[in-house]
């Protein structure tokens, strides 16, 4: 399986309760980032390269996967002037090759998408592509599948957001009903969870600091028919605010979490 990209360098000024300490991905899920649960989702499917685009509190990632070994393990710490450490039992991430990738403290997202792929393989035609703060259990082989079957340059995961606000059943110009808070809303949005072809970023993508991924770049990639859609009706949920934070750290807890269905 390709390696995938995951963007996570920005602000999160909408989850500020949690944010002014962490960057968003790092935001607990349980014990673990979310950013971790995503990654998780990947080597699923049997992806074990990441690639992470940082900026804002950089050094949160940088800790964290410095001592992930620490963290997650049993361990014995000899000190003094030559510190030995011995862990016990094995690492179940111990095959994730990450990336740090520092692509600046206010890069949009095409910026630092172009920024990391100097850390691509040259044999990685393809990659994954996703955002470091929604978690859904969309099947990655059956999307990487289509990818290669489209030959697009792009193709985005269409999810169905959840709906927020009552829904009008409307007939015409007059109101005939009201659904109260649908678990869906009725249309599509991008979730993440890409799939890109290298010559995307040949073709699209420059080294700007202010380069928007989702504004010029995509939208000249549908224009010309290169960007190709992949529908999920499954699980998917972003934490973008207090409330979805809850909502997925109880999910979590209630031993219900939608996205480790693949998880083995």
């Amino acid at each position: 399986m390709p390696p995938v990209i995951i963007l996570c360098g920005g602000k999160g000024t909408r989850l500020r309760e949690v944010t002014e300490l962490l960057p968003k991905p790092m935001v607990q899920i349980g014990e673990q980032p979310i950013v971790w649960h995503i990654m998780k989702s990947y080597a699923a499917f049997g992806v074990r390269r990441f690639i992470l685009c940082l900026g804002y509190k950089r050094e949160a990632f940088v800790d964290y996967f410095i001592n992930y070994h620490v963290r997650t393990a049993d361990a014995t710490i000899t000190l003094g002037h030559e510190p030995n450490i011995h862990f016990y039992g094995n690492c179940a991430e111990a095959d994730w090759e990450v990336t740090l990738a520092g692509t600046g403290l206010d890069t949009m997202t095409g910026g630092r998408v172009f920024r990391a792929s100097k850390y691509l393989d040259s044999c990685d035609d393809d990659f994954f592509l996703t955002y470091g703060d929604g978690v859904a259990d969309v099947d990655l082989n059956a999307l990487y599948r289509q990818h290669l079957k489209a030959k697009g340059l792009l193709t985005i995961t269409a999810v169905h957001p959840e709906a927020r606000f009552g829904e009008l059943v409307l007939d015409g110009n007059m109101v005939c009903g009201f659904e109260e808070k649908p678990a869906q809303a009725g249309g599509y949005v991008n979730g993440g969870y890409m799939v890109v072809k290298r010559m995307f970023i040949e073709k699209y993508l420059h080294d700007d600091s202010s380069l928007i991924l989702e504004r010029e770049p995509m939208s000249r990639c549908a224009a010309e028919g290169q960007m190709k859609v992949f529908r999920h009706n499954g699980f998917w949920q972003c934490m973008d605010n207090q409330r979805e934070y809850v909502l997925l750290n109880s999910m979590w807890n209630s031993g219900n979490a939608p996205w480790t269905k693949h998880w083995k």
